[in-house]
């Protein structure tokens, strides 16, 4: 558990270091048992996060271990781990720029990048942009996730599953890049999203584990050097 609880705080403040994360929104992990997982007090600081403050959160959304009160929307966690048992890690945040595109009729966030194949199903748009706070709520939010490996909550943020925090945090910053040039290209002309067999060709060659490594990698050393996270955390 050790390992898994510096992996969300040094996810967490890589993601605030790159202008994804901020003052809200939160990485959760499910623990090996299946039937709980890790997630930070809804008061702490996402850019000062420590590995020791996290708590054990029950699928019921009770604390099981830890002093403190999980973050409000802890039930996307809960009913998205629930429903879909391929899932490890869950991120909640907020990136306006990426959530803009829940708010215009007529533009979906297609994968115009190759690493956005992660997403060829589509991204659905949760149509609730309220705060996703009740067991019903989280539940309604799961329907509209379905099989799909994101979603955009309408007005509102952005949620992404995988298997892995440091898998995770790799698809996260893709989804980000994506949403961002396909903002940029819209301004040069019509787009022209990556179609199946662009996907397909991608997917067949890439290595998902060896490349969430190497991202992890580089971005953790980065934050290592400007003092983000402890170097000691990359040791252990």
């Amino acid at each position: 558990m050790d390992v898994m609880r510096r992996e969300i705080a040094i996810c967490t403040r890589m993601l605030v270091d790159v202008d994804i994360l901020e003052y809200s929104g939160h990485i959760s992990a499910r623990l090996p048992s299946g039937d709980a997982f890790l997630i930070q007090q809804g008061d702490d600081v996402r850019s000062n996060l420590d590995p020791s403050r996290l708590l054990v959160v029950g699928l019921d959304c009770e604390v099981v271990e830890g002093d403190g009160i999980p973050p409000s929307e802890t039930p996307i966690h809960a009913e998205i781990y629930k429903a879909r048992p391929d899932i490890r890690a869950v991120a909640h945040f907020h990136h306006d720029p990426t959530t803009m595109f829940s708010m215009v009729k007529g533009r979906p966030l297609v994968p115009v990048k190759n690493h956005a194949s992660r997403w060829s199903d589509g991204v659905p748009v949760h149509s609730d942009a309220s705060h996703i706070s009740t067991i019903s709520q989280g539940q309604e939010l799961v329907h509209t996730l379905g099989e799909s490996n994101a979603a955009l909550l309408r007005g509102h943020g952005e949620v992404v599953v995988a298997e892995s925090v440091m898998a995770l945090f790799a698809d996260i910053v893709h989804f980000v890049e994506n949403a961002q040039a396909l903002a940029h290209a819209g301004l040069l002309g019509v787009v022209e999203p990556l179609n199946t067999d662009d996907m397909e060709k991608f997917r067949s060659t890439f290595k998902r584990e060896k490349h969430a490594r190497k991202l992890w990698s580089y971005y953790s050393v980065t934050a290592a050097n400007k003092g983000v996270i402890s170097p000691e955390w990359l040791d252990e």
